[in-house]
């Protein structure tokens, strides 16, 4: 080997190194090994900043966009709200939960469907009694095989296929991936729904800032809309569609009041609902049930230029000596004066049955207030409110539900007839999303991962010294070399699991931009076609069960399950070898070697 191409695999070397030490966050690894491949000479400075306008980075982010988006408008949690009373047994929940995960990850980005669906998983943990431990690394896993069934469900196929463009003139298609990814798929989904009992029981994850905030017992106004799915609906159907941890405390009618209303009593046009419960079961039922909170009964203001300003929902607890104490919302004229809706109170202790105008408020009330973002926070100062903590806050929120469903179905269509390059369809998914005001553009910006862009963005240069050197091509030959006496299928094994070998240590899409050229190289040298060892290289970096740092979707439940690092192996290395020893067959059936 040349110095530069030992130099190419010492920084490798090195960088995988500092992944595994774990003092240094990913992204400043990653940006510091392409500070050393300068410094080496092994990247050219033309070189050094392309990863930054590569199409994967523009992919990734609008993908988490794109997520962002159809986990604020519920879609998800609609469409499995009607498998709830399947959900009895927790191998049942497991099962279910999984799978979904999977199918999502076919189509959206698997960190991305992960995260829409970890709420659902802590609902069924929290009604269950259960540790979310049980659900979130299954759901993990499952992901990581939903993600490997077509071309944009992770970044490894997206990889791929650029790089069999380059080597044939044409990329794998959106499809080319599914019939190798189902049968992995389906095989290691069935494994999932059993092999969870490997996990410890014992595990708890560790209590989040969110959870730690969260309120169980707020108290809030809506009002029967004309419109209303609940317009002659039951009290029963409302606690149904909250999913029983919504109750009706008052039903004010016309001049009537009917206290703690009976579960058979029917719900009219212009009743106004005294509601408890926890903020998104409250959210759920405002915004399904088509109702109209009663605190934001005012005209939105209009700035001098015609537009209107985004508004935004905080949570807020009242501090000693605030304006609001002693005071209630109907004496303070709080919009009039102050610009600011109050939506819901909660009060530690006690159980609120008055009108939100009527309640005199005390310190210490945790109360969400609405207003525009330009001036809230500083309307907060003034009233005395201290935010609780810079979290989301869904109650009094727009869901774009069908905006966002309508961009989505485009969206898989665009990608699955190929109606326009990958990126494009993201980008566009992404744009329009934040212009039909389905995410918030702050949400927007919060959604988008930049430590993980960054990361790929410098990966790619550091990752092509390898091939620029001509190191890929000796690590081709050596490879050749020890699979030139070995069958056909057992030199696709071999690639299979050096790329399942290398991603724990060096991130998935790091690792299809080292070993896809290597792998096409040592088809090369036995005279086989490229498709099936790319494919395996695609399987084996996509399927990373054995560690919490090769794939961003093992990291974001490591805290939430309670994970100790060899937990993944427990559960992991069976399903790995079951990857394995189903993978390479498939493979050979589905991409013959010539």
């Amino acid at each position: 080997m040349t110095q530069p191409q030992w130099l190419s695999v010492g920084l490798i070397i090195v960088m995988m190194g500092a992944f595994l030490w774990g003092r240094l966050r990913y992204d400043v690894v990653a940006l510091l090994a392409l500070l050393a491949g300068l410094a080496l000479g092994i990247i050219p400075l033309k070189e050094a900043f392309t990863g930054f306008s590569d199409d994967i980075v523009i992919i990734v982010g609008s993908a988490l966009i794109l997520s962002g988006a159809v986990a604020r408008s519920r879609l998800i949690e609609r469409a499995m709200s009607g498998l709830s009373p399947a959900q009895s047994s927790t191998q049942v929940q497991v099962f279910v939960l999984v799978i979904s995960v999977a199918v999502l990850s076919a189509f959206i980005k698997n960190i991305g469907a992960l995260a829409m669906m970890l709420p659902i998983a802590y609902q069924l943990a929290r009604k269950g009694g259960k540790s979310p431990s049980v659900f979130l690394m299954p759901m993990a896993f499952g992901s990581l095989l939903g993600g490997i069934v077509t071309l944009v469900g992770t970044s490894p196929n997206v990889i791929v296929s650029r790089v069999r463009g380059e080597l044939t003139g044409t990329p794998f298609s959106m499809f080319d991936f599914t019939p190798v990814g189902i049968v992995i798929a389906v095989a290691g989904c069935a494994f999932l729904a059993v092999g969870y009992r490997l996990l410890p029981r014992d595990r708890r994850g560790a209590t989040s800032l969110e959870a730690a905030l969260d309120i169980e017992d707020y108290v809030t106004e809506a009002r029967v809309a004309d419109g209303s799915k609940l317009k002659d609906k039951t009290v029963a159907d409302l606690r149904n569609l909250g999913g029983g941890e919504v109750e009706i405390v008052t039903i004010l009618r016309a001049k009537r009041q009917i206290a703690a209303p009976l579960p058979d009593a029917r719900l009219k046009v212009d009743d106004i609902l005294l509601l408890r419960g926890e903020g998104d079961a409250l959210e759920k039922v405002v915004a399904e049930g088509g109702l109209d909170l009663v605190g934001r009964d005012h005209k939105e203001r209009v700035p001098g230029n015609g537009e209107t300003p985004v508004e935004r929902v905080s949570e807020a607890v009242i501090a000693p000596g605030s304006l609001l104490i002693d005071q209630t919302a109907a004496e303070l004229n709080l919009y009039t004066h102050h610009g600011v809706n109050l939506l819901a109170i909660s009060r530690a202790g006690e159980r609120l049955s008055e009108r939100l105008r009527d309640v005199r408020l005390r310190s210490g009330d945790v109360v969400l207030v609405q207003g525009g973002e330009d001036v809230l926070p500083e309307r907060m100062v003034e009233l005395g409110l201290l935010p609780l903590a810079d979290r989301p806050v869904a109650l009094g929120s727009t869901r774009r539900a069908l905006v966002t469903g309508g961009v989505l179905a485009l969206t898989i269509a665009a990608l699955a007839f190929s109606l326009a390059p990958v990126p494009v369809v993201f980008f566009a998914a992404a744009v329009l999303l934040v212009a039909f005001k389905a995410l918030p553009l702050r949400e927007a910006y919060s959604n988008v991962d930049a430590p993980i862009l960054l990361m790929l963005a410098a990966l790619i240069p550091v990752s092509d010294s390898l091939r620029s050197t001509g190191a890929t091509e000796v690590f081709a030959t050596w490879l050749a070399s020890v699979g030139s006496g070995l069958p056909g299928w057992a030199s696709l094994g071999l690639i299979l699991v050096a790329a399942m070998a290398v991603t724990p240590f060096l991130n998935n899409a790091a690792t299809v931009l080292v070993m896809a050229p290597i792998g096409a190289g040592f088809a090369t040298q036995l005279g086989y076609k490229p498709d099936a060892f790319l494919m395996a290289v695609a399987i084996g970096a996509a399927c990373d069960f054995l560690t919490p740092i090769g794939h961003q979707c093992n990291t974001l439940v490591m805290g939430p399950g309670g994970y100790k690092f060899t937990d993944y192996a427990r559960l992991g290395a069976p399903l790995s070898l079951l990857v394995i020893a189903i993978g390479v067959p498939a493979i050979l059936i589905f991409w013959p070697l010539r």
